[in-house]
């Protein structure tokens, strides 16, 4: 039986609801069968304000308390790209 998990797809990135699936954790590919829900996302005002206040909640809490070093944990996170400083040097 296919293992299922739910996510969003935005644009060519997908955002996994919860846990991600195994052997993607290092970046490494996997085939998948997408069935799309009966509609998209809704990109409605209301749905960006809760989204906004969510992580506002996450900010007034200190942040993602599993997450000490955040800028360390992107760039584990997006090995895939070099990191570049802010005014264009490496």
């Amino acid at each position: 039986m296919l293992e299922k998990y739910r996510a969003t797809i935005h644009g060519d990135r997908i955002e996994w609801e919860s846990e991600t699936p195994a052997g993607l954790e290092n970046g490494e590919g996997v085939e998948v069968y997408i069935t799309l829900a009966d509609k998209p996302v809704s990109r409605s005002k209301a749905n960006v304000r809760r989204a906004v206040e969510a992580l506002q909640a996450i900010v007034d809490r200190g942040g993602i308390r599993s997450i000490p070093d955040p800028v360390k944990w992107q760039r584990e996170i997006r090995k895939d790209r070099p990191c570049r400083a802010a005014d264009g040097s490496s």
